[in-house]
């Protein structure tokens, strides 16, 4: 939707369909409208539908499973924040990008390339009113302080330091010039500078101030750096909440369908939960944090359904990544786990680093209350959309995309959806997942957790994750004929990724 003030882009991925009616040949005002809400460091046994143990009040998310369809086997495309939001938006794993490990900083040019073919691309091209509403941190291109020195080099997990950038001016490149109509973002996580909001690729406010980091207590953290005047740290996700709530009333009026990437910056720190919040779980403030988020998440899913969209509305609500939730935080709050039984936490390659919660909502073709345990990824929501809506992509597109529909369509909660799929961890580390086997190609967690198992000076990994969901048994030396098979594998789908149909090439 050009030229209209859209405000809202929510960690929730909301498809409409119409009443009764099948979506492949619909005139566009009958196509299903979509949202994605990405919620930002939440861990799989934060929810109570996921772990009845979560010392967290989440009613709304409880509600919205109870309403749809619960995965249990959801993987993000990597185990930290950049990697899987590029995944997402291209349905490619990022490694196959110029990033290898780590994350961007704010002040890092755009991730993605500047003909790759995106799912806002994909709605646009379907008759969708796009936009996207939060944390992007996939990069953005602002102008040079001086147009005759050369454009920043370098690998991207290396952050620039914005010196030589021209924050104050437009962007040259940023959401608008991949596929989405509109836009209302920060640059990066909130606790990484600048600290802005930028509307459209121009700067809600050109006044620029320092503010200063912030490292205690534990989980209210941010570094010390430029932010514009009219920027408030602890009001940022109800304002994105709003701007969504407000995105989705405007374009309810229009006759086109409209797509809604919401990409929350909460619970990542800062942990910052309004007063409101403060003591509502007994998880601590990154508990209390995680209400405010289920809150969040409500109300716009309020909106939605009081507008008359529940029925003709698709919700997927998802994570980047698992929780940050350290040994410490255990200590301090040994009721919760906000991995659950999984090993590990963000960053790592171990399972509670991108099994994440993802729920579908659809009233009109998903059943409520319902379970899949299908192997997924956040890259799947390009091959399953363009499905949906009967839309081929571009042979060079969404390599590593599979199309989930059948599951949402035929209630068919058994067939498998991919043949394999690839983890990666901040560090750079891979492990391949095939069938209840997942190989892992180093040692130790690849990321931020220590490996204290009697197998750790083992330099590879293999588990039977339907046995041993929590990875504590390494089977590497029981079985080495199949861990070798899986490596293989791996290195083949490193190199040549996917046909258009789904099989390794």
């Amino acid at each position: 939707m050009k030229g209209k003030k859209l405000s809202g882009v929510i960690l929730i991925f909301l498809i409409t369909t119409s009443l009764g009616g099948t979506l492949f040949g619909q005139p566009r005002n009958q196509q299903p409208n979509i949202v994605v809400i990405l919620a930002d460091d939440l861990g799989y046994g934060d929810l109570r539908c996921y772990n009845s143990l979560s010392q967290v009040p989440t009613p709304n998310l409880d509600k919205l499973s109870r309403e749809g369809l619960r995965f249990t086997d959801a993987h993000s495309g990597s185990a930290v924040c950049t990697p899987t939001r590029y995944g997402l938006l291209t349905g490619r794993y990022a490694f196959r990008s110029p990033l290898k490990k780590g994350v961007l900083g704010g002040y890092s040019p755009s991730l993605i390339e500047k003909d790759r073919f995106t799912l806002a691309d994909l709605l646009k091209q379907s008759g969708y009113a796009t936009g996207v509403i939060g944390k992007w941190h996939l990069g953005l291109d602002w102008p040079l302080l001086n147009s005759s020195e050369p454009l920043l080099v370098g690998s991207p997990e290396n952050w620039p330091n914005g010196k030589r950038l021209n924050i104050q001016a437009d962007l040259t490149r940023g959401p608008n010039e991949l596929g989405f109509d509109y836009s209302h973002i920060i640059p990066s996580s909130l606790d990484i500078p600048p600290y802005l909001y930028l509307e459209n690729g121009k700067p809600t406010s050109r006044q620029l101030v320092e503010m200063i980091g912030n490292d205690s207590p534990r989980g209210v953290y941010w570094r010390t750096g430029i932010a514009s005047i009219d920027f408030k740290m602890e009001n940022t996700l109800a304002h994105l909440g709003n701007k969504a709530r407000e995105f989705i009333v405007q374009n309810s009026k229009n006759e086109e369908p409209f797509f809604l990437y919401l990409p929350l910056t909460s619970p990542h720190t800062p942990w910052l939960p309004t007063e409101e919040f403060q003591g509502k779980s007994k998880a601590g403030t990154y508990g209390d944090f995680v209400a405010q988020t289920d809150d969040v998440v409500g109300k716009v899913i309020a909106t939605l359904d009081s507008l008359g969209l529940k029925e003709n509305t698709i919700i997927v609500f998802t994570s980047d990544n698992g929780a940050d939730w350290k040994p410490g935080d255990k200590e301090k709050f040994p009721a919760h786990n906000a991995n659950g039984v999984l090993r590990g936490q963000k960053s790592d390659i171990w399972e509670g680093g991108h099994r994440v919660p993802f729920i579908v909502r659809w009233p009109e073709r998903v059943q409520g209350g319902t379970v899949a345990n299908q192997t997924v990824c956040l890259t799947d929501l390009m091959a399953t959309f363009a499905q949906l809506l009967n839309r081929e992509l571009p042979q060079d597109a969404a390599q590593d995309s599979f199309d989930f529909s059948p599951v949402l369509l035929t209630r068919d909660y058994t067939k498998s959806i991919r043949p394999s799929i690839i983890h990666h961890s901040i560090s750079g580390m891979f492990s391949i997942r095939q069938g209840n086997w997942k190989y892992i190609e180093g040692q130790g967690s690849g990321g931020w957790s220590t490996d204290e198992s009697t197998t750790k000076e083992l330099t590879s990994q293999l588990y039977d994750l339907e046995a041993d969901p929590s990875e504590t048994i390494n089977l590497i030396k029981q079985k080495p004929k199949l861990a070798n098979e899986l490596k293989e594998r791996l290195v083949r789908q490193q190199e040549l990724g996917y046909t258009r149909a789904g099989a390794i090439r």
